[in-house]
């Protein structure tokens, strides 16, 4: 939420953000500066960003994806009551408002299928490394990227197998 990402930026070392787009850093610039001026010499230069990374290996997309797809429709619909559940916020400032709303009344109804219907391919593609070896290969240089310009330090995967971890190291390595 903006007010801990303030208040780590203030405090703390870093931040361990879930379910980060590495290309949508706006979201948390102004709050993390926000925190930066209230502590003496804090910036994203002394600053670790870990996110949580999910990354499914499978040469069929939409089976790389229902493992991440079914995290996030717990998170997303089931961790919170309605209007009390920050991932559920967070999912509507990365753009995903209609499809937050669909996975919390499923997930909150008991339709546990079809809140994980409802959580976008492409929600999916911003926040986790899924797919093929190439496919996640690719993905890898927007977090690369983010690497770069400070916005990401380390990424912390999650994997379904050691052939998706491998997959990543063989990209980064």
């Amino acid at each position: 939420s903006p007010a801990s990402i303030r208040t780590s930026a203030e405090i703390a070392d870093g931040m361990f953000p879930i379910f980060m787009n590495p290309e949508r850093f706006d979201l948390f610039a102004p709050h993390l500066e926000a925190g930066f001026t209230k502590a003496d010499g804090k910036s994203l230069a002394n600053y670790d960003i870990c996110p949580f990374v999910p990354v499914s290996l499978d040469d069929n997309l939409e089976q790389a994806r229902l493992p991440v797809k079914m995290n996030l429709a717990l998170y997303i619909g089931g961790m919170g009551a309605k209007g009390k559940n920050f991932y559920n916020d967070y999912a509507k400032r990365l753009g995903y408002e209609a499809a937050a709303e669909a996975i919390q009344d499923a997930y909150l109804s008991g339709q546990r299928e079809e809140a994980i219907a409802a959580v976008p391919d492409q929600l999916v593609d911003e926040v986790a490394l899924v797919g093929s070896k190439d496919r996640i290969h690719a993905r890898l240089q927007a977090w690369k990227e983010a690497a770069k310009q400070r916005h990401v330090d380390t990424i912390l995967l999650g994997a379904n197998s050691t052939e998706a971890l491998r997959a990543v190291a063989e990209a980064v390595g």
